[in-house]
């Protein structure tokens, strides 16, 4: 038998109203999430993932189905119980949302004094957080005196500060530099392993979940598309909308209308063997290459190319054959436009 997860979202919808007219932000959504997760939740902008970020803890009230938070259902709450489930989930954003009239230290303390905690206690906990984030030299200063990177720290020192078991990250790195993404995402992973937090990532951008998720739910206007593990949705993405997302950095792939072509996908086995010069020697053909790429999910190296094959059939076939008996991921790019 396995464990309940952490957070179920059972067939939640989402509709806005106004005088004229009804939008559907969120469809059916159905959603498991395992304690200890690192959660990527992508999707193109206006897809609807921040209306379910922000359906997950009840500040927007979903028009239809349900969320369920170890064994207690939101939709049966009122607003008193719902705040003390708030209590559980830390959430960061895009633009930090920092006090600017207040010291690091004090930001920090701010929710630790809402929740009746003496002022001495405050400033311990908020000096142990700030060890863990790494800014413990920043406690006087104020936020108009820091990087953006820092100023994400301090957020998320914020977000710790109650204990939550859940910390939601809504585009936490869009308003960040690559390198400054890439530290503020090694923080997360670094706390999840220490406090054993569950992390739920709502990002538009792949490479985002790619680095740090463990699974990957795809939302594609105000549905699900697709979700499982990074290395699934990576390897064999099986929907249009996964399939944008993964190509994200393929523009070639646009151009591909008429001619044979296909991905093939790497994993960390693959990698480093000559597959594709040992092909050409057996095959006795030449293939385009139209692009390619390396990245590390879980620690394992992936890479993944798109190549345009030759016109002759058969010899795309062999081609296609030679690979698939190499053990590489190949998919067929034929109908695919980007």
């Amino acid at each position: 038998m396995g464990t309940t997860p952490l957070i179920q979202i059972k067939n939640l919808k989402k509709q806005y109203f106004s005088q004229n007219n009804r939008v559907t932000a969120l469809s059916g959504i159905n959603l498991d999430i395992n304690k200890g997760d690192i959660f990527g939740i992508i999707g193109m902008s206006g897809a609807g993932k921040s209306t379910l970020v922000r359906c997950i803890n009840f500040l927007e009230k979903p028009t239809g189905g349900t969320v369920i938070i170890k064994d207690s259902d939101l939709s049966l709450m009122n607003e008193k119980e719902l705040r003390c489930v708030r209590r559980e989930i830390g959430m960061i954003f895009q633009q930090f949302n920092l006090l600017m009239q207040r010291s690091v230290e004090d930001n920090i303390c701010f929710p630790l004094e809402i929740s009746g905690m003496s002022k001495k206690e405050g400033r311990k906990r908020a000096a142990e957080l700030l060890e863990l984030v790494g800014l413990s030299d920043k406690k006087k200063s104020y936020p108009s005196q820091l990087s953006g990177g820092q100023k994400q720290r301090v957020a998320i020192a914020r977000a710790l500060a109650t204990n939550p078991e859940i910390l939601l990250c809504d585009e936490a790195t869009s308003a960040l530099d690559p390198t400054t993404t890439r530290s503020i995402l090694a923080l997360l992973k670094d706390i999840n392993k220490k406090l054993g937090i569950t992390i739920i990532i709502i990002t538009h951008e792949m490479t985002v979940v790619e680095e740090i998720c463990d699974r990957v739910a795809i939302i594609d206007k105000g549905t699900l598309a697709e979700t499982g593990t990074v290395e699934e949705v990576f390897s064999k993405p099986k929907t249009d909308a996964a399939k944008k997302l993964v190509y994200h950095s393929g523009s070639a792939i646009s151009e591909m209308t008429g001619r044979r072509c296909v991905r093939i996908v790497f994993d960390g086995k693959s990698s480093f063997e000559p597959v594709i010069a040992n092909m050409v020697l057996e095959c006795r053909a030449q293939v385009n290459i139209l692009f390619a790429d390396t990245k590390d999910i879980n620690g394992k190296a992936f890479g993944q190319m798109v190549l345009q094959l030759p016109e002759d059939e058969m010899l795309s076939d062999k081609i296609v054959h030679y690979l698939e008996s190499k053990n590489v991921n190949v998919e067929e790019l034929v109908d695919y436009v980007g």
